[in-house]
């Protein structure tokens, strides 16, 4: 492992550290339905991290599916458990095992505090209504964290003189809006029917708020 990588992966785990403190491991521990849910969303975000669009490694293009995970859990989860999802791809050779620390902060870090920054955006100063919170929260805030992945993946092989600017431009951002709306519709979907057919499973949505009972 290369430094960058190191430090990229202590940061990481300061960072997941920061984010598990004792109040929350003890309802995780305690509640077998959030065990479920971190497990199975861990296990549903392979298939969707492993189908990739790319010409050059470190420079594929995937569904994130990550504002959905971070509106169901919340945060500090949603950073919990793609973890497995990372290390599960990495025993089967889909990402290089030195590299989990920057997939983890470029990949996982990064839009989930993109998309909770923008529910807590919404929370605040629009409307607490049902539309607000599934189109703004959930399919802006998909199209808002693929686009915040993709910008600092290529900054990352750009500076790092991995790939020229030229092959980052042509190869890799000029297929970035392509995927734009797909994710934000896979996620705008995803929490429609959740928020529709299993509402106490959302950890960030109210029924009195969004829907005034």
């Amino acid at each position: 492992m290369s430094e960058g990588q190191v430090a990229a992966l202590l940061l990481w785990l300061v960072l997941l550290a920061f984010s598990l403190n004792a109040s929350l491991l003890r309802t995780l521990h305690a509640n077998p339905l959030y065990q479920h849910l971190c497990l199975g969303s861990a296990i549903v975000l392979v298939p969707l991290w492993t189908l990739r669009a790319g010409l050059h490694e470190g420079l594929e293009i995937h569904f994130l599916g990550l504002t959905s995970l971070t509106l169901l859990l919340g945060w500090r989860l949603a950073l919990l458990a793609p973890c497995l999802t990372l290390l599960l791809l990495a025993y089967f050779g889909v990402i290089p095992l030195a590299d989990i620390g920057w997939q983890a902060l470029i990949g996982v870090a990064l839009p989930v505090a993109t998309s909770w920054l923008l529910f807590l955006g919404s929370w605040a100063w629009l409307p607490r209504h049902l539309f607000v919170y599934l189109f703004v929260a959930a399919f802006l805030g998909g199209a808002l964290s693929i686009s915040a992945k993709v910008i600092a993946s290529a900054l990352l092989m750009g500076v790092s003189g991995t790939y020229s600017w030229h092959t980052i431009s042509a190869d890799y951002l000029s297929i970035w809006p392509l995927l734009l709306f797909p994710e934000a519709l896979l996620n705008g979907m995803t929490m429609t029917l959740l928020a529709v057919y299993r509402p106490h499973w959302v950890n960030t949505f109210f029924d009195r708020e969004y829907l005034g009972r």
